[in-house]
């Protein structure tokens, strides 16, 4: 018998047909994530699961899935599972590193651009109807000579500064490990801490991982140490700032303008996350640019990602060390099933 392989989202046909010559493929064939009962049930006897960042898997979903061999994850950023639990049950635990950090530095762009210039005000006041051409009005910032700060410099940090480099920005960057000295001298970047940072930067990108010490690291006591009338764009992860401290900072002046691809809600990991986007926020266009989770959107990079999830699953399966590993299972193999993935 063939290995079966769940997928917990909507994935190419590529993929699929991929996974379909070393294992039986369970896909998922629309868009909404599956809830976690039918997940359990569909792993239940499955050796691996191909999962995406709307999935959470914990130690109790583990012990009811114990044929599982591994994890593959088909995204980057992990804080929605226990990577500690799978280690302790022989599972495997892959992500994708190395594909998302460009797009995700693209739309970052994207963002403070949009935000800080009213292109999407613009966009609205052009369908309207009642433009007549040029007017004084929807004067925005540019970038040319202010000061731009980005907080993390990962893998999405540091493909930002690089394409920064044109836009005669003056960069400063926060970050435990500092950047080699040629990087820094190469993108025009000082690194500085995290109070200067806020203090000093005109446009200010979030691009760190969320872990205990990032959660709210943006909340009312750093949003009034911040630069008066600065832009934040956060392309990390939700929980990484206070949402309800961004609404009142805004409606304060304190903030001039607020973008944002990921939002509190998502952040499975947190017991106490929010159920929605603040009102606060949805109902402020002026000030704010939304996106939908669309940091990777790009669709030859998603195609990539999903190829690289899959083919650390069928390493996996064949016995193999599978690429994006970043865990090392205390005894794989171990579990009872395990054995019909050989």
């Amino acid at each position: 018998m063939k290995p079966q392989v769940v997928i917990t989202n909507m994935v190419f046909p590529e993929t699929i047909e991929f996974l379909r010559q070393d294992c039986e493929v369970i896909p998922h064939t629309n868009r909404e994530p599956l809830p976690r009962h039918e997940l359990i049930e569909r792993c239940q006897g499955a050796q691996a699961v191909m999962v995406f960042m709307t999935d959470s898997l914990d130690a109790e979903f583990l012990e009811a899935c114990p044929d599982l061999t591994i994890v593959g994850g088909a995204l980057k950023g992990y804080d929605n599972f226990d990577v500690e639990a799978c280690t302790e049950r022989g599972i495997w635990f892959t992500i994708v590193p190395d594909h998302l950090s460009v797009p995700t530095a693209e739309l970052a762009l994207g963002l403070l651009l949009g935000l800080s210039r009213n292109i999407l005000a613009g966009d609205r006041l052009v369908r309207s109807g009642s433009f007549e051409g040029w007017r004084p009005e929807l004067y925005g910032a540019g970038l040319t000579g202010k000061t731009l700060g980005i907080v993390g410099m990962g893998g999405v940090g540091q493909a930002l500064a690089q394409r920064l480099v044109g836009f005669e920005a003056r960069v400063l960057y926060c970050d435990p490990i500092p950047l080699a000295a040629e990087k820094e001298q190469d993108w025009r970047l000082t690194r500085k801490t995290v109070a200067e940072v806020l203090a000093h930067s005109d446009f200010l990108v979030l691009a760190a991982p969320l872990n205990p010490e990032t959660v709210h690291l943006i909340n009312a006591t750093t949003l009034a140490a911040m630069k008066p009338g600065a832009f934040l764009i956060n392309v990390s992860r939700g929980s990484v700032v206070d949402e309800k401290a961004i609404a009142a900072a805004l409606a304060a002046g304190q903030l001039q303008g607020y973008a944002a691809d990921v939002f509190e809600f998502e952040d499975w990991a947190r017991a106490d996350r929010p159920l929605f986007i603040p009102e606060t926020l949805l109902n402020n266009p002026t000030q704010t640019l939304f996106t939908p989770h669309l940091g990777s959107a790009v669709q030859e990079v998603r195609r990539e990602i999903e190829q690289a999830a899959a083919r650390s699953i069928v390493q996996a399966l064949r016995g193999e060390v599978p690429s994006g590993a970043i865990n090392q299972p205390r005894t794989p193999g171990r579990n009872p099933g395990k054995a019909r993935a050989s």
